[in-house]
C-alpha cells in the first residue's frame, strides 16, 4: 500500500489541517518509513476544545434517534472501508491481517451497539423516583457530561477509540480525540470516515501528537468535563494528576498482569491453546494478556512439554504473510523494552523454556520468538510487572486455594481465565478471582454488551455495555413539591 509523503494530523471544526509536529510513522515489520503525520500542539488542542465547546449546546439537545442514525452511518462506513482499514492496521501496528480483521469487526459492532442504546434513550426518557413522602415527587434525568477528551493507545488502534467515542457520541457529548503518535494511520482513516457521516462541525475533533504536546494540555483544559484514557499506569497517573487540577471526571483503563489457571481436570490441549492465545495474540501487547500461567502439579510436566512445542511452532512472520500466526512488536522502543525484561528475568534466576530471541529468518523488523519461562521468582519483575510482549511465565500449584492466592497477588485485576471440566468449580474459582472479567474455557472474546475494566490499579470505571454509556452521562434529580 502506497502512502503520501505527509498527512494532515489535525481535524477540527469539520476541517483537516497540518500542524507543526512531524510524527514519523514506521512499519514495524520492515522498519521502513511509511509517512510523516503533521500533528498538533497545545494551540491545536485549544482550538479543538473551543470547537467542541461551541458545538456542545446544539449537539447535546439532539434526540437519541438522531445520534443513533449517525452512529449507524459510522458503522456502515467502517464496514465499507473494511479492507483498507485492515491493511492500515497491519502496516502501522505490525499485527497479522486476521487479527486486524477482528479489530475492524469489533469497531463495527461497537458503533452498532451504541447506536441501539442511543435510540433507546428517547423511549426511556426521565425516570420517576419513588419517595417516602406524598408531598414531593422526583424524577431522574441522565444528561451528557459535556466536552470530553479521549486518549487512546497504540496496541488496538480504532478499537479503543470506538469503545470511547461511540458511547460519548451516543450520550450527546462532543469529543477531542488524541490517537497514539505511534499508530495514527488507522485512526486518521477512521476519522475520515466519521467526517462523512453527518456529524455537525465541532462535535468530533482529532489532534495527533505526543503525550506531552497534546495529551497533557487536553487533560488540563478546564473546559474538558471528562478525560477517558487507555494506556500505561505511569501515564495514567500523570493524566489523573492534570485532571485533578480542574476536578474533572476521569476514566482510566490501565495495565494488567493476569493469570490463566489450569486446574487438575483441565483439557490440556485446550489449556495450551488458551495459554498461547492469552500470551501471544497481538504479540502479547495486551493489557489483558494472561502472561502468568498457573498449572496444577498433576498436569504441569505434560502441559509444559506441549506448550513448548506449540510455542516453537508458532509462525512469526510479516503481517501480510498468509501463514503468519504472530506479527511484529509495534516499534523499536517496545522491542528493546521486552528484550530488557527477558534479560532481567534470566538474571533473576528464571528458567527459559523456549524463545527469547529474534527469529533467525527475520533479520529486520521488531520480531521476537514466543517466549516461555518457568521457575520465575515471585518477587521478580518478570512475574510482577506488565511486560507487554510475547512472554509467558508458568508456575505450578498444589491446591486451588494456592492458585487463587497467586492469581490475586498482584497490584492489577483486569482479567483472568480458568480451564476446568467442572462447571461448579469454574464458577467458584471465578467468583474468588479479583478481576473485572473472567473467561471459563474460552478465548479472550469481548462483546460490546459486557463491561471492560478491572479491580485495583487496572481501572477506574468501566467501558462497554450500558456502563460505557453511563460513563459519559451526568445524573440529575428534579424534586418537586406536590
Amino acid at each position: 500500500m502506497n502512502f503520501p509523503t505527509t498527512l494532515d494530523g489535525i481535524y477540527l471544526n469539520g476541517q483537516w489541517s497540518a500542524g507543526p509536529a512531524h510524527l514519523r510513522v514506521i512499519n514495524p515489520a520492515t522498519e521502513a518509513l511509511l509517512t510523516t503525520v503533521n500533528g498538533g500542539d497545545e494551540q491545536a488542542v485549544d482550538q479543538a476544545v473551543t470547537a467542541a465547546t461551541q458545538a456542545f449546546p446544539d449537539w447535546s439537545r439532539t434526540s437519541g434517534a438522531e445520534r443513533g442514525a449517525i452512529l449507524r452511518n459510522i458503522a456502515n462506513g467502517v464496514r465499507n472501508g473494511r479492507e483498507q482499514l485492515i491493511t492500515l492496521q497491519s502496516s502501522n501496528n505490525g499485527k497479522p491481517q486476521f487479527e486486524a480483521a477482528i479489530d475492524v469487526d469489533d469497531v463495527i459492532a461497537t458503533f452498532e451497539y451504541y447506536a441501539e442504546l442511543a435510540e433507546g434513550l428517547d423511549a426511556a426518557g426521565d425516570t420517576n423516583v419513588p419517595l417516602p413522602s406524598e408531598d414531593f415527587s422526583a424524577r431522574l434525568r441522565r444528561e451528557p457530561c459535556g466536552v470530553v477528551g479521549l486518549i487512546v493507545p497504540w496496541n488496538f488502534p480504532m478499537v479503543t477509540t470506538a469503545w470511547k467515542l461511540a458511547p460519548a457520541l451516543a450520550a450527546g457529548c462532543c469529543v477531542v480525540l488524541k490517537p497514539s503518535e505511534v499508530t495514527p494511520l488507522p485512526e486518521l482513516e477512521l476519522a475520515a470516515i466519521i467526517a462523512e457521516c453527518g456529524l455537525p462541525n465541532g462535535v468530533f475533533n482529532l489532534v495527533c501528537g505526543t503525550g506531552l504536546a497534546v495529551g497533557a494540555p487536553l487533560s488540563a483544559d478546564p473546559r474538558i468535563a471528562k478525560i477517558s484514557f487507555t494506556g500505561s499506569n505511569a501515564v495514567g497517573v500523570q493524566v489523573m494528576q492534570r485532571a485533578a487540577e480542574t476536578v474533572k471526571g476521569v476514566s482510566l483503563e490501565l495495565g494488567g498482569k493476569s493469570s490463566l489457571l489450569v486446574l487438575a481436570d483441565a483439557d490440556i490441549d485446550l489449556a495450551v491453546e488458551l495459554a498461547c492465545g492469552g500470551g501471544f495474540f497481538n504479540a502479547g501487547q495486551m493489557c489483558s494478556a494472561t502472561s502468568r500461567v498457573l498449572v496444577a502439579d498433576e498436569l504441569a510436566d505434560e502441559f509444559l512439554e506441549r506448550l513448548r512445542k506449540r510455542a516453537q511452532a508458532i509462525r512469526v512472520a510479516d503481517p501480510f504473510d498468509p501463514e503468519v500466526e504472530m506479527g511484529a512488536l509495534v516499534n523499536q522502543a517496545q522491542y528493546q523494552r521486552v528484550l530488557g525484561h527477558i534479560d532481567r528475568g534470566l538474571s533473576a534466576g528464571a528458567r527459559l523454556l523456549c524463545g527469547g530471541n529474534r527469529p533467525a529468518d527475520l533479520p529486520r523488523g521488531y520480531f521476537l520468538q514466543p517466549t516461555v519461562f518457568t521457575d520465575v521468582p515471585l518477587d521478580s519483575a518478570l512475574w510482577r510487572e506488565e511486560i507487554f510482549g510475547p512472554v509467558l511465565c508458568v508456575r505450578r500449584f498444589s491446591t486451588q486455594a494456592e492458585a487463587i492466592a497467586l492469581a490475586n497477588d498482584t497490584q492489577f485485576g483486569l482479567v483472568a481465565s480458568v480451564v476446568t471440566r467442572d462447571a461448579a468449580t469454574a464458577d467458584r474459582v471465578a467468583n474468588e478471582l479479583q478481576a473485572g472479567l473472567v473467561w471459563i474455557n474460552a478465548p479472550q472474546v469481548i462483546f460490546p454488551q459486557t463491561a471492560w475494566g478491572g479491580y485495583k490499579q487496572s481501572s477506574i470505571g468501566r467501558e462497554l455495555g450500558p456502563w460505557g454509556l453511563a460513563a459519559f452521562q451526568e445524573i440529575k434529580h428534579v424534586v418537586r413539591a406536590v
